[in-house]
């Protein structure tokens, strides 16, 4: 498991992984959606070899950690636990590497507090009006109460359609790997949680509202796409790489929307390309 205890932040309980490196400072990682910090797993260990530090957690409603009741989770929300997270462990400067819908938490956090982004690392994440798709709409709008109670062998075969989407190559998301992304909502709480944590909170209002500030970045950002990524297509890593002053904009060939899973070596380059170059 890559997460390795537990914190209490803001009155809920977060699972997370913080390590001190030698070069003095953190990269933070932020996952996405239908996803947990089980993502990273093979990205990781080769960052913190090289002595950096590095803190990830489970997002709130997300993975190992709770998931309360009556709580927001949205992406807003999120980038202000965030804060909470950074405080507590007394990280003042830190760079992001978001994925998802964790990159709209990061987005969103490094335009209100730039001067504690030291870099920004955006991996197929959502942006604009980018999401969520017409389908996940209308489910949101007219069907939410009737997936949130379809019987579980049926939402865990929905599911696994949709994480075999995020691969490009369908083989990677089978066995122990698949297993490990449906295992948070193998039980009924695990069910619920996904379309009251995760589905409600599909909603691009907030990226959109971040959209004119990212213009103002002076953060050093790059930008890193699946090719083949079905849910976010490249063409929105361009428009970032065009809004955001000074971007970089790398696209991985053969890698779609979980390119840690079909090519986590080369994220791995990504982000030690991207330290050094910074």
């Amino acid at each position: 498991m890559i997460l390795d205890r537990h914190l209490i932040v803001d009155g809920v309980r977060l699972a997370f992984r913080r390590t001190v490196g030698s070069t003095g400072e953190t990269l933070v990682f932020l996952h996405g959606t239908p996803s947990h910090s089980h993502i990273w797993r093979n990205v990781i260990p080769t960052v913190e070899a090289a002595g950096h530090g590095v803190l990830t957690y489970d997002l709130l409603g997300y993975g190992a950690s709770e998931r309360p009741p009556n709580r927001d989770t949205s992406v807003t929300a999120q980038a202000d636990l965030l804060e909470e997270v950074l405080a507590q462990q007394e990280i003042r400067r830190c760079t992001l590497i978001a994925h998802d819908i964790g990159g709209a938490v990061a987005q969103i956090f490094a335009t209100r507090q730039p001067d504690r982004v030291e870099r920004l690392m955006l991996i197929d994440s959502v942006s604009y009006d980018s999401w969520p798709s017409s389908t996940w709409q209308e489910i949101i709008r007219d069907h939410l109460a009737d997936y949130a109670a379809m019987p579980q062998a049926e939402f865990e075969a929905m599911l696994t359609r949709q994480l075999t989407m995020t691969v490009a190559d369908p083989t990677r998301m089978t066995g122990e790997t698949l297993e490990a992304y449906l295992a948070p909502h193998r039980t009924a709480m695990g069910r619920a949680s996904f379309f009251e944590h995760q589905v409600r909170h599909y909603d691009s209002t907030p990226t959109q509202r971040v959209t004119p500030l990212l213009k103002t970045l002076t953060t050093p950002t790059r930008i890193v796409w699946g090719a083949e990524d079905r849910w976010q297509p490249p063409a929105f890593a361009r428009r970032l790489a065009e809004d955001i002053p000074n971007a970089q904009l790398s696209i991985i060939p053969g890698a779609g929307h979980f390119p840690m899973e079909d090519n986590p070596l080369r994220i791995a380059e990504e982000i030690r390309t991207f330290l050094a170059d910074a």
